[in-house]
């Protein structure tokens, strides 16, 4: 006779977690708390196995899973328990159309143990608790390193606006002799110097010894400084602009680190591989896609895959009224990282350039015929994942065009 599973819900908080025990036809049998931490940790896994049958297959559905609830998640797989994640967006769905009379972690956790019990007979209840699959180690280190790199990119732009702003106000000729501010050069006149006055009065022979700084760009500085004007406030702003010079500096060396540590890792992932043998990928974009995605297994077809990478649209009609409306269930950093690559590949691909001129003639913007673009890209993407091969870009026949 085949045992029952013997489900159990995690409620996944900042410090503690509340977690409830269920036999699989729904009779409770445990309720408790745990600490974040290695002794609640053990605790878990002690109280279930006070309640498991011999041979009894564990199901563990749990809120958060990669995000606060690691490393319980990945422990809770070592194990060899199925870990199922939680959809929060869609358990809140589901709480609405069946309502409670009040709201607490205990009620949570009985919600998401009923949503075990129906799973296989109420077809919601499938899309909102879904097995967490298996994803390759190269590709959850891909993860996490794109997405400290995004993290060190958006500081930086944001350092850097802040500092164009300021020198702007302080020395508005300044800006004018570079078109970005954020290249090395540039960061290094600013941070020669104690003080941005002093900037005026540096030497030729002093400006060829800062990184990056050759005679081209010594001749342009000369001739800034004969012009040069500080406002008043330079004396108290001034510092805080070269404190944010040096940080931008010290953040493109921790990306530029980080894009090595990509490059050596992506070697060892087959999806990146694939992803990357396509026209126009670059090395970020793919690596930022193979960490998101993590595994293709984990989706029911290319379909699901365009929708979680935002690159396609959900119907949304009533009556006479026909439209689409964007989905809210989407991976926003693979998005990006799509998108981005998109429009790099259609600049070397003929076909895609002439269809993303098509959608234009249509009266489309850009963004959405890269959008439109992106949908047909994701079915190649996913017929390279199945089939394991790589992009090929054959000549096409008038004939067949």
């Amino acid at each position: 006779m085949e045992v029952e599973e013997l489900h159990v819900a995690v409620d996944v908080g900042c410090q503690r977690h509340r977690v409830a025990i269920a036999s699989a036809r729904g009779r409770m049998l445990a309720e408790f708390d745990i600490e974040h931490n290695a002794s609640g940790f053990t605790e878990f896994f002690a109280r279930i196995e006070a309640q498991r049958l011999e041979g009894q297959p564990v199901w563990v559905a749990m809120e958060g899973c990669n995000g606060y609830a690691r490393p319980l998640d990945a422990q809770v797989r070592r194990r060899g328990y199925r870990l199922l994640n939680v959809n929060n967006l869609k358990l809140a769905r589901f709480k609405e159309m069946f309502p409670g009379p009040a709201k607490t972690d205990a009620l949570d956790t009985h919600r998401m143990l009923e949503l075990l019990r129906v799973q296989n007979q109420v077809a919601l209840a499938k899309g909102i608790v879904r097995q967490v699959s298996e994803v390759p180690a190269a590709n959850a280190q891909l993860q996490r390193l794109t997405r400290r790199r995004r993290q060190l990119v958006h500081e930086k732009v944001r350092i850097v606006n802040r500092m164009q702003a300021d020198l702007h106000a302080v020395c508005p000729g300044l800006v004018g002799i570079t078109a970005e501010v954020d290249i090395r050069w540039f960061l290094g006149l600013l941070c020669c110097r104690k003080t941005l006055p002093q900037l005026a009065t540096v030497r030729r022979t002093s400006l060829l010894k800062i990184r990056a700084v050759g005679p081209k760009y010594a001749t342009i500085i000369a001739q800034w400084q004969r012009r040069a004007h500080f406002a008043p406030e330079v004396e108290w702003v001034g510092p805080m602009i070269v404190i944010d010079a040096k940080r931008i500096l010290a953040l493109l060396d921790e990306i530029e680190t980080l894009e090595q540590l990509i490059e050596e890792l992506a070697t060892s992932s087959t999806l990146y591989q694939r992803i990357k043998s396509v026209p126009g990928f670059g090395l970020v974009c793919s690596a930022e896609l193979a960490g998101e995605i993590g595994t293709y297994e984990r989706f029911d077809g290319e379909a699901s895959l365009a929708l979680y990478l935002g690159a396609a649209s959900l119907d949304d009609n009533s009556g006479k009224h026909a439209g689409c409306k964007t989905a809210r269930q989407v991976n926003r950093r693979g998005k990006a990282a799509l998108m981005t690559a998109v429009d790099r590949h259609r600049k070397w691909v003929a076909i895609s350039q002439a269809y993303y001129e098509k959608k234009r003639a249509q009266g489309k913007k850009h963004n959405q015929a890269i959008r439109a673009l992106a949908r047909h890209l994701v079915r190649v993407l996913w017929a390279l994942f199945v089939n394991d091969r790589d992009y090929e870009l054959r000549e096409i026949t008038a004939k067949a065009a």
